[in-house]
This record gives structure tokens, sequence and C-alpha cells, in this order.
């Protein structure tokens, strides 16, 4: 017999090993010890679960290494584990992380820490921290897509540590990420970093650099305001920042060292034999405050004009003079200037370079930990527990009875209650062929073998209380602290504190629900109740984002799409927002936020999940349909016995309200009274077609409305209820695929005005959707995804903007000067279909001096109308403005396969076509249009 097998297999495979993920060898030494770290997991007193949270290079990653490297006893000068380049931390443990300067993936870890009062252990807490994705590409791009980790790691927190560079200021999109924290009511601190950049960068006199600092303070709390007032907090609930108050810490990033106003008076009262109270001194460090030598006391006036303020003279010039004297002084005058201070250094630390010599210098002038204590006291102080936050957590994410006994459990943090925990991200093992959930116990505690019902809570899967389709029964292998570079196995985990859970992967897509299994329930046809309490599930997470950009693929052998499938099943697991489907013609279509994002996106299948060389077609972006006028006929429908007919027009929804309900600022499982008042207070609807809504589309919280607007005397509405689900499901269904070009119907409104329906249920079966009629005579439109982009750039680069975005059918909305910056902020709209290859354009024009952070913004109508067949599009030729829409409707058409013949049905030159007109006595004897030639309804 031949031999099938080719020569260029090798005969026996060798096991592949993939060295993808920057792991510890061995656990490391560190200074706390990891029982001692898991037994602190039953005292949620003593606990803090936070996300830090900030721009590109505002210092996330550093202040993480600053941790790490308090806590970690390694031999940091040799090892690469710690920042080997500005861009990459010991939190980036994957390889790419490290080579392309990115951070893909949030990383969390768990330490135990000391605050500044250094009792001994009663003093110490463990902190679990997140450090949220804002990386930097390849090419300098700024990965704004990578929110969805971001959104993981808030659901899971109980605060927020906000870092901003005092050079660069609060950005947009740290602006729209803050707000979704406050949305969930998380607390949040400030941590101001770069003070070493206006003195070694900017050069700013020691006054200067205290106006910068201010002016940045309170840019951020004017910014906190209108996200309070966006938002509608509590008057009461507002946190305004303010080094008085200690929830505004000031750090030197490349000096990893932290100070407060408490903890830099703390040194000062110890160099004075703590002859004064430093929390007093504290107190007079900021603001118009100034020191009165004669009198030896503090004034709001200043006793002279050359008398600087008491920041500037107590705070700022010390580190001033400890930089200039570090980079302008020889080693033996040095030695001697730092030791009439009390810093001394040993012989070979005057060799290291200037940086190194100011870390060594600074290290002993704040003392042990770089003045790491003195965050730890801003977190216990303003950061809560577990406990006070899990009960607003529980109403944000639970979708059950809040009265119940299974939220009470959860609001009590009762580690002896049922168990509930949620799943919101998962992290592949180092083989890459299995994932391991990370989440939070919210209630209960879970064990190491536990079985345990696993629930479903994306968006489109089954599981409800009548309908349980959606759920598994696992057993728990194993349990473990997820710290990074790796992970400390333990026994068991109560409530309140996070979890990486091994074994249970295989029935979760992105987010889950995990419950108690119990033995009435494996049969699947039980729901446990407890205590008059019955288990749902948790909401999906909310992005404040929409994947528009998308690309489709296939592998280059065709003999590998099964592995390739297997490889986006598990790229659907890893990346929150990512999202993948089959179209019409059979392609496979790959969404994501941005081309970085689905860069990165890319490289794990063909490298990690995949395996395999795929064929990557040019990236385009998804459409959405819509009307703009009501529709110039009533529509009707009628099934194919002749039974049943059901009429409806469409109108375009009131501006706001599609994205109101995609934000969840109402809800269609409210009752009727509440949601009543919702739209005949925000957008002035009568009470009866408040009364009357029957449903969102194509999602719950899709941005179109279907409503029930007949009257009784002439709808049968017992009939109508009783097919109320069929008519939702087609309205559901028609709103998913529009009738232009297969994508999703937006912002329209569904009007149901009449309907003869048959009085036996077996006749009312099998029935059309009048739908597409009504939506296509409604004057429809094409609705293109919106970016937002936020540019830094010198002066001498805004005129070159202007005509980068000219060209793509950008406009600027304004344009500043930073404060205390050389740089401009140019803010600008930009189309997603032109976005391609922006941010490479637009360094092209500027050498290289232009940076921009781009993200999706809104909906808007696309130029021109679709249905006009008088637009003739010639080949390798741009269409005009009016003519894009017809553009693009047809080359979606063509890309999807569908036909392009049938939309003779409804062009404007060709008439009605296959559309019957029918005279009937409900218009008066007009024609109305019957859809029974439509291709889908």
């Amino acid at each position: 017999m031949e031999d099938t097998q080719p020569l260029t297999e090798p005969i026996i495979t060798p096991v592949q090993s993939k060295n993808f993920d920057l792991l510890e060898k061995k656990m490391p030494d560190t200074t706390f010890d990891f029982n001692f770290l898991a037994a602190m997991m039953d005292k949620p007193n003593l606990v803090r679960n936070i996300c830090f949270l900030g721009a590109l290079h505002h210092g996330k990653t550093t202040f993480m290494d600053l941790l790490v490297l308090n806590t970690h006893e390694k031999d940091w000068k040799t090892g690469k584990e710690i920042r080997a380049s500005e861009w990459s931390g010991y939190t980036d443990s994957r390889q790419d992380e490290q080579d392309r300067g990115i951070t893909v993936k949030a990383s969390s870890m768990s330490l135990v820490l000391q605050d500044s009062k250094d009792l001994g252990p009663c003093d110490a807490y463990r902190v679990a921290l997140c450090d949220a994705v804002h990386g930097l590409g390849r090419s300098g791009q700024r990965v704004a897509g990578m929110r969805d980790e971001v959104i993981a790691a808030l659901a899971l927190s109980d605060g927020v540590i906000l870092l901003v560079d005092v050079v660069v200021g609060l950005t947009q999109h740290i602006e729209r990420m803050m707000k979704h924290a406050l949305q969930d009511r998380l607390k949040v601190v400030l941590v101001i970093n770069g003070i070493d950049r206006l003195i070694m960068e900017l050069k700013l006199p020691p006054t200067d650099a205290y106006h910068k600092l201010r002016y940045c303070i309170e840019d951020i709390n004017e910014t906190m305001e209108k996200l309070y007032d966006s938002v509608g907090t509590e008057v009461d609930d507002r946190v305004y920042f303010s080094p008085l108050r200690g929830n505004a810490g000031k750090p030197m990033g490349t000096e990893r060292m932290m100070f407060t106003l408490e903890s830099y008076a703390a040194i000062y009262a110890e160099t004075h034999g703590f002859s004064f109270d430093h929390l007093t001194f504290a107190k007079c460090l900021w603001g118009d405050m100034y020191y009165n030598a004669e009198d030896n006391k503090f004034t709001k006036t200043p006793p002279d004009a050359e008398q600087p303020r008491s920041f500037v003279q107590f705070v700022l010039e010390p580190i001033y003079k400890i930089f200039a004297h570090c980079l302008g002084e020889e080693k033996d005058d040095l030695a001697q200037t730092l030791a009439e201070v009390g810093i001394y250094l040993h012989k070979r630390d005057y060799e290291l370079d200037a940086r190194s010599l100011i870390r060594k210098v600074f290290l002993q002038y704040f003392g042990a930990g770089g003045g790491l204590p003195s965050f730890i006291d801003m977190v216990v102080r303003h950061i809560p527990t577990p406990k006070h936050v899990v009960p607003r957590q529980v109403e944000k994410l639970y979708s059950g009875d809040q009265d119940g006994a299974v939220a009470q459990d959860m609001k009590n943090l009762d580690t002896t209650g049922y168990l509930m925990l949620h799943v919101v991200k998962q992290y592949h093992r180092p083989d890459c062929n299995a994932f391991d959930v990370f989440g939070r116990v919210l209630s209960g505690t879970v064990f190491r073998g536990d079985r345990v019902k696993i629930l479903g809570a994306d968006p489109g899967e089954t599981y409800s209380l009548d309908d349980d389709e959606d759920m598994a029964i696992k057993e728990i292998q194993n349990l473990w602290i997820f710290e990074g570079r790796y992970r400390v196995e333990v026994s068991h985990v109560p409530a309140g504190n996070w979890v990486l859970i091994g074994g249970i992967e295989t029935c979760i897509k992105k987010t889950a629900t995990i419950t108690t299994a119990s033995n009435e329930e494996e049969d699947g046809r039980t729901l446990r109740k407890r205590r008059n309490g019955r288990v749902e599930i948790f909401r999906p997470l909310r992005f404040p984002t929409t994947p528009v950009i998308k690309v489709a693929i296939e592998p280059l052998q065709p003999a590998e799409l099964p592995k390739m499938m297997d490889g986006l099943r598990k790229i659907d697991k890893a990346y929150p927002l990512s999202r993948t489907k089959v179209e019409e013609s059979g392609e496979h279509v790959l969404l994501g936020t941005g081309e970085v994002y689905l860069d990165c996106v890319l490289h794990d299948l063909r490298r990690l999940y995949g395996d395999l060389e795929i064929k990557v077609a040019d990236p385009v972006v998804e459409f959405c349909e819509t009307v703009v006028e009501t529709s110039s006929l009533k529509c009707f429908a009628e099934t194919p016995n002749k039974k049943n007919k059901i009429y409806m027009v469409a109108e375009p929804l009131e501006k706001g309200l599609g994205e109101d309900i995609e934000k969840g600022k109402v809800n269609i499982e409210w009752d009727k009274r509440r949601l009543s008042d919702f739209f005949t207070k925000n957008y002035d609807w009568d009470l009866l077609a408040s009364r009357s809504v029957w449903a969102f589309g194509p999602e719950v919280n899709g941005p179109n409305v279907l409503l029930d607007d007949s009257l009784p005397t002439e709808v049968n509405k017992s009939l109508l209820a009783q097919s109320k689900d069929s008519l939702i499901q087609g309205f559901q269904w028609a709103t998913k695929e529009g009738p232009l070009c297969d994508e999703k119907i937006r912002s329209c409104k569904f009007k149901i005005l009449n309907a003869q329906l048959a009085d036996d249920v077996v006749l009312r079966g099998g029935g059309s959707s009048v739908a597409y009629s009504a939506f296509l005579l409604a004057t429809p439109r094409l609705m293109e995804p919106v970016m937002f982009s936020d540019i830094e750039c010198p002066a001498d680069c805004v005129a070159a903007i202007y005509n980068v975005l000219s060209r793509r059918r950008g406009h600027v909305i304004r344009d500043l000067p930073k404060p205390g910056s050389p740089m401009y902020s140019v803010h600008a709209y930009l189309p997603a279909m032109e976005s391609f290859g922006f941010e490479t354009d637009l360094r092209t024009h500027t050498s290289g001096q232009a940076m921009c952070q781009t993200f999706f913004d809104h909906w808007e109508h696309v130029p021109g109308d679709p249905l006009d067949r008088s637009i003739l599009l010639r080949p390798l030729e741009p269409a005009p403005a009016p003519h894009l829409a017809r553009e693009f409707m047809l080359k979606m058409r063509r890309r999807k396969g569908l036909s392009e013949a049938r939309l003779g049905w409804f062009g404007r030159s060709g008439g009605l076509g296959a559309w019957v007109a029918k005279p009937t006595h409900e218009n008066g004897g007009g024609p109305v249009l019957d859809s029974r030639a439509t291709h889908r309804f």
C-alpha cells in the first residue's frame, strides 16, 4: 500500500510547547507568606479590590512594578522581570506584549501591603489590583479599542485608582471610562504622576510647577462635575480631589516614588524629632498658604512679594534641589551634600547613571518602600471594603429579585450563604488549549471539588427560569489566586474575593453565573428554591463602545477550516468584546473595535489558538439601516391561508431614545406604569402610546421599538395578545437583518395599526411580517459608524491635521492648546469607513509628531439615497458625497452574495414592481401594499 503521508511531515509528530507566556519557573520569594495571603481572604474588612485606570504612558504599569519591586525579593538588577523599557512591565506577562510594547490583557495581582503605621501584621491589607489595558501599539498606535478589558476589570472592583500624567492631563478616552465607573458608583482615588517630567522635560521653575499641578487637579474636578451631572449622581455621593483630603497622591514615575502631603509632613516631623503634629502641618502644605519665618506661623497672605507658597517651599524646592545636585555635582561634592540631609549611598551607587542615582537618593529620602505606605493609607481610607460595596454591585449586576433570599445573601456578603459567583474574563493556559475563568465570589464560599451549576449570561443565550437549556453541571478542578506570571493554588475562596477557576470553561463563552448544584437540579427539570429565593443570572457586561470594524477570514489551506473554527471559538473566550459570525455568502467575519484590536486578535488566532495561516480581506465596517420619515402608505401582510392580516407603519424614533435603550436607562421588563412614565416625561409620548410598548429589538435592549397602536373598537385585543410572542419574534428578526443590505435596523418605531386574526389558533400559524414593507416606504437611509479622534500634536502640525481629515470626510470639532505644555489637542469626528490607515497617514504628514486616539462615538446618516436608481456608479472612480449611500449598499450586497436585481422592487424609477396594490375600505379606498412578495417575510 502506498504511504499517503507527505514527506514534509515527520513520521512521529514532535510535541510542541508554546513559550508564549512569561511565567515564573518557581514560586518567587515574597515579603509575605502565601498562606497568610490566603488566610486574609476570610477577613473582608482587610481586603481591597481596586482597578488602575489611566491613559497611555501615565504610569499604571510603572506603579504596579513599584508594588512588585517592594513585595517580591528578586534580583531586579540583573533580571528582566522589571521594566526593561518604558513600555513593558512585570504585569505584561505575554511575550508579544514585551516584543511589541502593547498591553493586550488586563492582569491582576493580590499582594499583602502595610500602611504607614507599621505596627505589625495587624496593619497589613490584602490589596487585589488589576492593571487595566491602555497600551502602545507596534508603531505607536494607542489602543483605545482595548476598553473591553477595562470594563471587565471595573465589574470586579470596589474602587478605582485614576492615574493622570500632570503634563498630558485627563484624556477623552479616560473621561469615557470614568463615566462608566461613576455609573457603577465606584469610589475613585486620584494619583497625579509625572512631577519629574515637569523638572526634567518641561524644565519649569518650582512656582510654575505648582500652578501646573493645581490646574491639573482643578481641571479633573471640573470634568468630574460634568460626569456626575451626566450620570445623575446625588450631591452627597460626589467626591472631589484635593491633596488636603488625602485622596490625591503624587508619584514620580521613573523614580518609582510616591508621597502624599501627610507622608511628606511626616518626614519633616521625624527630622525635627516629632516636635509638632505632622497632620496639622500637612494641612498647611497646599493652596494659598505661606510660611512666616519670623512668627513661625502659616498665613494666607505672603509676608513679602518673594515668599513662595508653602507647597513650593517645603515640597517642590527640596525635590528640585535633589535633582539639581544629582545631575550637576561631582561625586565627592554630591556625597558631602547628601550627608548633610542624612542620605548615605554606597560608593558604587555614585557610578550609576543619573536616573538610577536619583532613584537611589529618593529611596532613602522617602524611606523604605519609596513612600508606598502612604499609597496604602490613601486606598484604605477612601476605597470601601467589599461589604460596603457589594449591595450596590448586586443592584447593578443581578437580574433577579433584589428582595429575595439569594440577593440578600450577596448584599450581606454571607460566606455561609448560597454560592453566587460572577465570571467576567477567561485566561488561556500555557498550552493555549484550555482556559481558566476569572471572576468574583459575591456570596457563599467556593471549594475545590465542588459541583456547580453554570448559567449562561451572554446576549443571545437562552437561559431563563422557564427554559434552562443554557445550563451545565461541572466540577471545579482547581482554584487559584491569580498573580500575573504565577498562580497560588488554594482550597477555597470566600465571598468578596477574586478567584481563578480551572476545569469548567468548556460551557462558558464570555460571562457566566456560577451557583451551587444539587441532585434535584441535575435532571434539568426543576429549579432550586431556597427560603423562597430563585437563582437568576448576572447581567452581561455593558460596553460603552461597539465592534464596528470587521474583516473576512479564511484558512490558507481549506482543509484547516475546522482548526480555524476551533480558534475562533477560543477568540470569543479570550476577548470580551470580539464577535464572530458567518454571513449568508459563507464567509467568516471577525468583528472588533479597531485596526489594532483586530491585529491583536488575528495574531492570537494565527499563533496561539489556531496555529495556522489565514487569508484576511480588507477591513470594512458595519452599517445600520434606518428611516427618516413616516411610511407613506399603510402596509399590510397576509398569511398564506388568507385568514390573518396585520397592518403596520414605520417612523423614525426620537433622537437619543435608541441610545438610552442601549445604555439601559429604560428596560422593557419594567412595569407598565414605570415604562410609561419614562416615555412621557423624557420624550413627550402620549399616554396611550407609552403604555402600548411591546418590545425593543433586535435584542432586549435594541434601539428599535414595537408599538401596539391599534384601537379596541377595531381589533380583538385578546386574539392579538395571544399572537404577541410571534409578532415580537418577527419584529426582532426583521430589525436584525434589514431589507437594504442585511444590516441591523436602528432608531425605528414600528406601529401595529390594525389586525384581523383567525379565532382558531391552528389557523394563525406560519404568517409573514409587514415590517419590511413599512420600512421601505418610510424613506430608508443607511447609517455609518463615526469615530472620535483625540489628536495631540505641536502647534505647527494643526494645519496638516486639517488637511488629512478633509480628505477623509472628517471634520475638526475643536482645537485648543494644553496649558503648561507645548502641545495642542485636536478633537475630530471621522467616519469609520475612512479611518483605515488614518494614524499612519497622520504621522506621515506631521513627520511623526502627532499621536491620536480613535474610538467609536456615534452613528450618522450616510449622504444620499440608497434607493435612487438614477445614480450611475463607475468602476475605479470615487463616488461623490450624494452617491455614497447607493455605492455602499450595492457593494455590501455584492460582498454578501445578495441579488442586486431584487432592488428593483423599491427603486424609484422602476416603480413598485412585485408589490401588489389593492383598494381597501380601511383607508378610504386608497392603495395598500401587500408584502407577500417579500423574499424574507
